[in-house]
């Protein structure tokens, strides 16, 4: 079998992922289905970090947050990612893959607290690590918190699986004539204001010099062929 390129990868997932048609909640067939191609790149010898939103469930910057204080939706949106996480653990474990939760809000009857050094025994060791609770902070987004987590377990990669196939230069769900780059710089990310994902996270990875790979999520397979080296996607870099 071909080696995987990266050998230890970040992945972020939304949570509107988990939620299946039904767009809210969690959708345990749809979880199911995504823990096996996440278990199956866990297989191939591949060290994964995975950081999921809480979109399915709240989103401080939504329509559902008009009016409340920002630092309190963003608090019900940290909570909303640990519920992904545990049910993804729950999906890992039962495709056979050792899963720890780590989060950055610390509640240790049902996750361990993040720390970095751990984070990274686990990894070593082949345990799927899957970070909850963003960064803790108000005004961060989980594309922020994956950036951040990425460069803490000094991942390869930092994968963003969306619903889109790439960056494109206009919303292509919104116009026809979207033309999606294969390969595009972080600061073409940020001066066209590409909106793939939020700008303090391309930052800190431009920065940093951390690869960012945006691809489809809703093809089966793709996961795999990205920590193949596959050109899927469009690559920040």
């Amino acid at each position: 079998m071909t080696e995987p390129r990266y050998k230890r990868i970040l992945l972020k997932l939304s949570g509107e992922v988990l939620a299946g048609g039904a767009g809210f909640g969690v959708d345990p067939e749809c979880v199911r289905l995504l823990a096996d191609e996440v278990a199956e790149v866990a297989r191939c010898g591949v060290q994964l970090g995975v950081v999921i939103g809480g979109g399915n469930f709240f989103r401080g910057v939504s329509a559902a947050a008009r009016n409340m204080d920002r630092v309190t939706a963003d608090n019900m949106g940290m909570l909303a990612t640990i519920i992904n996480c545990l049910a993804m653990q729950d999906a890992l474990e039962k495709a056979g893959v050792p899963t720890r939760v780590m989060t950055a809000i610390h509640m240790n009857q049902v996750a361990e607290p993040y720390i970095r050094r751990r984070a990274i025994r686990h990894l070593e060791k082949n345990r799927v690590a899957v970070f909850g609770g963003g960064t803790s902070n108000p005004y961060f987004s989980t594309d922020s918190a994956g950036s951040l987590r990425a460069l803490e377990i000094q991942a390869d990669v930092f994968a963003k699986a969306t619903g889109v196939d790439g960056v494109y230069d206009k919303d292509p769900r919104k116009h026809s004539d979207a033309v999606r780059y294969d390969h595009v710089t972080y600061g073409e990310v940020l001066s066209k204001s590409l909106g793939v994902m939020d700008a303090t996270a391309v930052a800190m990875c431009r920065d940093n010099r951390l690869p960012i790979v945006v691809f489809n999520l809703t093809k089966r397979g793709n996961i795999m062929r990205m920590s193949m080296g596959e050109p899927v996607g469009t690559l920040i870099s």
